[in-house]
């Protein structure tokens, strides 16, 4: 895409004038003749550059160049017929990257201007590489955990090649946030990102969405459409689920990566592009192959940087992190007030294993969010998580003793040994009955004593939520006040 350029000039002939200077770089234009219709144009146009005059008149352009934000501000070059040493260095600490007097050469003009622009892509890329791994964030990635620095690494060092990343993990982990990162700290940050996510277009569709197609080419295609390879260029495509792409398509994505040439459906023409791919699947790849499900020829041209994302349970402490975050976004996004979680959270949300990793955390916290409105988040706020297969076998290798097995001698105030399917039992008797809550409490203790007083993992091991657990032990505690 050009970059885009509005003219602030009140004389119409200069502002013309200026205009004609700049066809040749091909670049596009808006022309404002005040400062009121300047201010329209930043919000409708967002301008990549200024080219404005200082007397406006219903306004002194200096003060539109000291409106502007300065993070997301775009260069600006300051015009007067009346310039002073003091108003030149005045536009300078005010932001503007250069001063220029009239009458104005076109050349002069227009290497000010080509000036003006690298300035601001060199801008772009050196705030992109100043965004590192910092208080536990990189870009939209969370997490201080060390498998996470190393795949903060590897995107730095991969950011300033054209190689394309194939990024791995299970589904929920983030990786089209990994994708992001990868485009946000690459050279390429100020141009188009372009995500496609293979497993939820048709098969039958899906060519056209990658490489576009002509009116007429089938059935439906009503206009000419540009595919996501055209909308990426200069920038990063970023193919989401490639193993779920069709055998006989990826014979013409291979050729795509190798030239940066397709054909749109429909087109006998070739179009040529440059663009970076980024590619990602929750499945094994080399399996695929081996399957024949995914052509070996384009998995060694795709698999060049291969970043592998580790699921949620691998990821330690960076479950805090993450909710933390997240409760901050979903809060705001409910119009709720969140000032932390408790410790009995943080515990749950550590011993949990998150089958469904970052997504299933998201939408935990946002149930939290939605159906609460307090601020504090405490443990019977949780609602009941979903055991996966490998906690219900480890439940079945550690199981506690049942409550049946457990004689208890009343009349005595003595416990006997745990029973075994070996041990001659006593006699049962009226005495020995207990209050069933009573039998419950004894064996939740003996539980969570087995587990080291951690209780998420006792709560696991029985198959019940672990607010079923806070909430029980709170129950005994206020029994026992009373």
């Amino acid at each position: 895409m050009p970059p885009k350029i509005l003219i602030v000039e009140d004389t119409e002939s200069l502002a013309l004038m200026y205009q004609s200077y700049l066809i040749p770089t091909g670049v596009k234009t808006r022309i404002a003749y005040n400062g009121e219709q300047a201010m329209c144009a930043l919000q409708e146009f967002e301008p990549d550059l200024i080219i404005l005059d200082v007397m406006l008149p219903d306004i002194n352009g200096l003060d539109i160049l000291s409106s502007l934000d300065s993070d997301t501000a775009p260069q600006v070059i300051v015009l007067t017929g009346h310039g002073t040493k003091e108003m030149a260095i005045k536009a300078i600490k005010l932001g503007a990257s250069d001063f220029l007097e009239k009458p104005i050469e076109a050349e002069r003009f227009r290497i000010t201007v080509n000036n003006a622009l690298k300035l601001k892509d060199l801008k772009q890329t050196v705030k992109s590489y100043q965004t590192t791994y910092e208080n536990g964030k990189y870009f939209d990635l969370i997490g201080s955990s060390s498998v996470m620095q190393s795949v903060y690494q590897i995107i730095k060092s991969a950011s300033a090649s054209k190689a394309t990343v194939f990024i791995t993990g299970e589904s929920g982990t983030g990786k089209e946030l990994c994708a992001r990162a990868v485009h946000l700290a690459s050279p390429r940050a100020n141009k188009p990102f372009v995500a496609l996510n293979c497993a939820a277009i048709p098969k039958d569709l899906i060519e056209s969405e990658i490489f576009g197609h002509l009116k007429g080419a089938f059935t439906g295609a009503i206009a000419n459409r540009e595919g996501a390879a055209g909308q990426a260029d200069g920038g990063t495509l970023f193919l989401d689920e490639l193993c779920e792409m069709d055998i006989n398509l990826q014979s013409k994505l291979l050729r795509f990566i190798q030239t940066g040439c397709y054909q749109q459906v429909g087109s006998e023409k070739e179009v040529k592009v440059d663009v970076r791919f980024v590619c990602a699947t929750n499945r094994d790849p080399l399996l695929e192959v081996q399957e024949g499900r995914f052509r070996e020829d384009l998995y060694y041209r795709l698999h060049v940087i291969p970043i592998a994302l580790p699921p949620l349970k691998q990821r330690g402490k960076d479950v805090i992190e993450i909710a933390d975050a997240l409760f901050k976004k979903i809060s705001k996004e409910e119009k709720r007030q969140y000032k932390g979680m408790s410790e009995g959270v943080k515990n749950l949300f550590l011993g949990y294993s998150w089958p469904g990793n970052v997504r299933q955390l998201e939408n935990t916290i946002r149930n939290i969010m939605v159906l609460h409105d307090e601020s504090y988040i405490e443990v019977d706020m949780i609602p009941a998580l979903p055991q996966s297969s490998n906690q219900n076998q480890l439940a079945s290798l550690h199981q506690v003793p049942q409550p049946e097995v457990i004689i208890t001698a009343v009349d005595t105030g003595l416990h006997t040994e745990q029973a075994t399917m070996n041990d001659t039992l006593l006699p049962f008797t009226q005495a020995d009955i207990e209050p069933l809550w009573l039998v419950e409490k004894r064996y939740i203790e003996q539980a969570i004593q087995a587990c080291d007083n951690n209780i998420p993992k006792a709560a696991a091991l029985l198959d019940v939520s672990p607010s079923t657990l806070y909430r029980k032990i709170k129950s005994w505690e206020e029994m026992q006040v009373s």
